[in-house]
């Protein structure tokens, strides 16, 4: 592990030079990739400086004790080494979750799609609840957010949402929210004061280009056309929808969401390759352990993952355990769900530390 650290030690000091080399700031994209996965090792660097630290006072208490001959001097040397050894043993197990190998894709930024579910106007409303909360957690982690389409309820809420999210490790923390969500609570047009269920579903789609993933450029075709149907006085003027069929598959997949065509190539080529991905995940579904597919689902928007109960003012996440998964509801839709992300995180590094800890073996 010591090795690794000193190899990942020296990038960090590499890309450190290079975000003060003139030629990267002059290069947008460059500078924003450097600048990225600079941040991205900045936690393991704190946490190796801080292991380093307690080795180092470790040894010179070690040596205190040796050398010293006074007994009260002794017995204090005794009990730092007795608590730096605590402090170097929980640093090492945080640099053990901080060097498992993450999803390569966790850096990338995403198009995030909210859909009213099952429910009528109570599932517009609670889509518009759960963007609202998404949108408080963005501005918390200082996301930049464009709403890519939208189209309202007929009583408030959203039928559909989609938006354009970029910053540091999006899809890391956003990937685990795709699925269904659901709803149980008293309606307001609810004359008896029944609680319903109703549902929403949401979807992460991270920005992929082709030359991100194992498809050739030329095994995709490219339609551009004039996008029809509802979506606003401009959605016929341009042809902005794009369509991408993968050959070799015959996957196809298109977006017209949005009156650039630039968005709707992200959208069309992030659905492609999520289409593709999925065939594949599920031709190889039982080399997958069972855990890690309780953990993240097979991203089927029909399957349940949350369920916000206003009764009962709880917040329950079906793939943790224990009262692990439960968390106050009051807090989470008012943004508040750092708490339950890192949970569904420190359950995903728990599984893959498994992983590690097998193939070791």
């Amino acid at each position: 592990m010591l090795e690794k650290l000193k190899v990942i030690k020296e990038k960090y000091y590499y890309l450190e030079e290079q975000l003060s080399d003139p030629a990267t700031a002059a290069d947008q994209d460059k500078m924003r990739k450097v600048n990225k996965e600079y941040k991205s090792l900045e936690p393991i660097i704190e946490a190796f400086t801080k292991y380093e630290r307690a080795v180092n006072e470790l040894s010179s208490a070690r040596t205190l004790l040796e050398t010293e001959t006074d007994p009260e001097m002794r017995e204090m040397a005794k009990e730092e080494i007795g608590s730096l050894q605590v402090r170097e043993e929980e640093i090492k197990e945080h640099l053990k979750v901080l060097l498992t190998p993450k999803d390569p894709e966790d850096e990338k930024d995403v198009i995030f799609e909210i859909r009213s579910g099952t429910g009528g106007d109570e599932a517009a409303l609670f889509a518009g609840d759960l963007y609202r909360m998404y949108q408080r957690y963005f501005s918390t982690m200082g996301w930049q957010v464009e709403v890519v389409d939208e189209s309202p309820g007929s009583v408030g809420g959203f039928v559909k949402i989609v938006l354009d999210v970029t910053g540091e490790n999006v899809y890391g923390r956003l990937k685990f929210e795709s699925g269904a969500h659901r709803v149980q609570r008293v309606p307001d047009t609810e004359a008896k004061g029944r609680v319903h269920t109703s549902a929403a579903t949401v979807a992460v789609l991270p920005k992929f280009e082709p030359e991100d993933i194992d498809i050739r450029k030329e095994d995709i075709r490219t339609d551009v056309f004039r996008a029809s149907g509802a979506g606003g006085q401009h959605v016929n003027k341009t042809e902005s929808g794009v369509r991408f069929t993968h050959l070799p598959t015959g996957v196809v997949a298109e977006s017209t969401e949005s009156r650039s065509q630039h968005k709707n190539r992200d959208i069309a080529m992030g659905r492609l390759i999520q289409q593709i991905r999925d065939n594949q995940q599920k031709q190889t579904e039982n080399a997958i352990s069972s855990q890690r597919r309780s953990l993240l689902g097979s991203g089927d928007r029909s399957e349940k993952i949350r369920t916000y109960n206003w009764p009962q003012n709880r917040v329950t996440d079906h793939r943790l355990e224990g009262e692990n998964k439960n968390f106050n509801l009051d807090k989470v839709v008012e943004g508040d769900i750092v708490g339950l992300i890192e949970a569904l995180m420190i359950a995903d590094n728990a599984e893959r530390m498994k992983g590690e800890i097998g193939e070791e073996a």
